[in-house]
């Protein structure tokens, strides 16, 4: 597997990630996007992009920079979507780990994941491995498939240490 900046003949790959997973749900708060909303999503926010690649085949991606503009700059923030078939091979591991490094070399003090849907357990369990911990969580916040509630956690992890 190799971690690499997103070049633009990656879209496709990523856009079908991206359409594949708020499709199923289960873990962002939206709604499917078309090309241009997923695209101003994905790639218009400061910061970086990464792919993940297995055999020249893109399997996942993140977007990585400051959580807020201006005063609250200094901490950084990260999305990931991993495509199904790609689930349980430890790339979203290698995702956090790169964001990780690229946080610290960029002199982040921090990073702040705004809404981990505490039904996403792989999730959770990664970034608690990778040393986040849950600061908080909004209770309901979140409404699945299913129409049953799950909360949103707020986690944290502190990058001087």
């Amino acid at each position: 597997m190799t971690i690499r900046p997103f070049v633009a003949d990656d879209w496709p790959a990523v856009a079908a990630i991206i359409d594949e997973v708020l499709t199923a749900g289960e873990t962002y708060a939206m709604p499917p996007l078309d090309d241009a909303a997923a695209r101003s999503f994905w790639l218009d926010q400061p910061g970086a992009v990464a792919v993940a690649e297995v055999d020249g085949v893109v399997v996942g991606t993140a977007k990585m920079g400051p959580n807020r503009p201006a005063q609250g700059s200094h901490i950084g923030t990260a999305s990931f979507m991993v495509g199904t078939a790609a689930r349980g091979h430890g790339v979203g591991r290698a995702l956090g780990e790169h964001v990780l490094a690229w946080h610290r070399a960029e002199g982040f003090a921090g990073i702040q994941f705004n809404a981990v849907v505490s039904t996403n357990t792989v999730a959770v369990v990664l970034w608690r491995s990778l040393g986040f911990e849950v600061i908080g969580t909004v209770p309901g916040a979140f409404r699945r498939p299913d129409g049953s509630f799950a909360g949103l956690h707020v986690m944290y992890l502190d990058l001087s240490r």
